[in-house]
């Protein structure tokens, strides 16, 4: 380690002694315990169908790509190096995911072809990946149950939505951005059985029926990074109202998944409450993002106090029944204490009197050792936001804390943690690679997190 601050690092792994379980990184959750966990995998790639194709490769044809890429093959072309590259980080992914073992998880940025109605490329992962041990220290992993979801990202408005005179010009006019219709989507494994029936899904919702809401106004009035378009001035509407009464909530979808969880004579219906929040940055002049993130966080707080005014993609009204069980989930693009965005939506929802506030506000929150660290000894690395208090808490490279799983309060949480060995730990070789950094050149620029809750008698 180089210019490690010991002081630091040394209050790091005293805080993760003192926290039990919520540091360790080689673990699986113990019987009658089911281990829920949210991991941005960085599979998004630059157009559609590469994902599949790399995914859709046995291990036999694995071995022979890295083989000659490693071996520094003359032959191969930019696109063979670009798929063994892809190749080795899906491997690294699923070798996270065989030394966290999770029972059920969120994959964010897992691309589709926009609608979700497939599961293939989820089998393909499972098959080909999951399903082989990727270390001598891991063992192989599958998952029986597993569901895709319909995105936002990509998706075409037929609207200006940017203001540069043109529509369909690129990924800022479509819903939620993407190159491709399904680029940043996410789905579900799970070793426990979702009730399909049961799935709620707001693809569809409008920005504008959630009570509060309004089109985005510019405010950012002297930005030279964020000009006001022709025809547009300070304190106008930032769309037209006709792509303002057609434009959806969520910048990918919102998704309420069933989770049937039986062992021996004790079971639980939890509700997975997943989405994928657009980050609040790369604005406009009326800091559109700022805003859509703050709301797309917000729909949680309102839906788990069973607000009404939410109606599905089938068309039910309402939100989620008093009294039950649910874990959120999620790459949120929000930090509760810095960052570009509005804070107080993922402040209030860390704090909602439904959410269980060992995890989130007390001695359960997700930490890790590796974080700590490369913000005190990688500033290469982890360059941003160095001056993040509570540094054991962050779970991507921004050196924020952006990936949230928050259980209900009548969930019994007995266990968490965030996937980011330190130096000393197994499984650095995952998050750091000497020429490829801590990104997604080694596996992704995000963490997996993951809690442990106690099933009741």
């Amino acid at each position: 380690m180089k210019n490690i601050n010991k002081t630091l690092l040394a209050a790091t792994i005293s805080l993760g002694m003192l926290a039990g379980c919520n540091s360790q990184n080689d673990s699986k959750a113990p019987d009658p315990m089911v281990r829920f966990a949210t991991f941005n995998l960085s599979f998004d790639r630059t157009a559609p169908g590469m994902l599949s194709g790399e995914l859709a490769l046995d291990r036999a044809a694995q071995d022979v790509l890295l083989s000659r890429y490693q071996d520094g093959d003359s032959s191969l072309s930019k696109a063979e190096i670009t798929r063994a590259k892809n190749v080795q980080q899906i491997r690294n992914i699923a070798e996270i995911i065989q030394r966290t073992r999770p029972d059920v998880f969120l994959l964010n940025e897992f691309d589709n072809d926009g609608k979700g109605e497939s599961t293939a490329d989820l089998k393909a992962f499972n098959d080909n990946y999951l399903a082989h041990a990727q270390h001598g220290e891991v063992t192989a992993i599958s998952y029986p149950v597993m569901q895709n979801f319909a995105t936002n990202t990509g998706l075409m408005s037929g609207h200006d939505l940017n203001l540069d005179g043109k529509v369909g010009s690129g990924p800022d006019d479509a819903w939620g951005f993407g190159n491709y219709h399904g680029q940043y989507g996410f789905a579900v494994m799970s070793q426990y059985p979702i009730e399909t029936q049961q799935i709620r899904t707001f693809q569809h919702f409008k920005w504008k029926d959630m009570p509060g809401e309004s089109n985005p106004v510019i405010d950012d009035c002297n930005n030279p990074k964020a000009p006001i378009p022709a025809g547009r001035q300070c304190g106008d509407a930032w769309y037209d109202d006709a792509a303002w009464q057609a434009f959806p909530l969520s910048s990918k979808n919102h998704a309420d998944v069933p989770v049937r969880i039986k062992q021996g004579d004790k079971e639980e219906l939890i509700h997975f409450l997943i989405s994928h929040p657009t980050p609040p940055i790369f604005g406009n002049a009326a800091r559109h993002n700022v805003k859509h993130n703050r709301a797309e966080v917000a729909f949680w707080q309102d839906y788990v106090a069973a607000a009404s005014y939410m109606v599905d993609d089938a068309g039910k009204t309402g939100g989620l029944a008093e009294g039950a069980k649910f874990v959120i989930a999620g790459d949120l693009n929000a930090d509760p204490q810095i960052g570009d965005g509005d804070l107080s939506a993922i402040q209030d929802l860390h704090n909602h009197v439904l959410v269980n506030q060992a995890v989130s506000n007390g001695a359960l929150i997700p930490i890790s050792q590796g974080g700590p660290e490369c913000l005190a000894s990688q500033p290469d690395q982890c360059k941003r936001n160095n001056n993040r208090p509570t540094p054991e808490r962050i779970t991507s490279s921004s050196g924020l804390q952006l990936d949230h799983l928050l259980p209900s309060a009548n969930l019994n949480a007995v266990a968490s943690g965030v996937f980011w060995p330190a130096s000393f730990e197994p499984g650095y070789h995952l998050v750091y690679g000497a020429k490829l950094g801590i990104a997604k050149g080694v596996s992704s620029d995000h963490r997996l997190v993951w809690v442990d809750l106690e099933l009741d008698d």
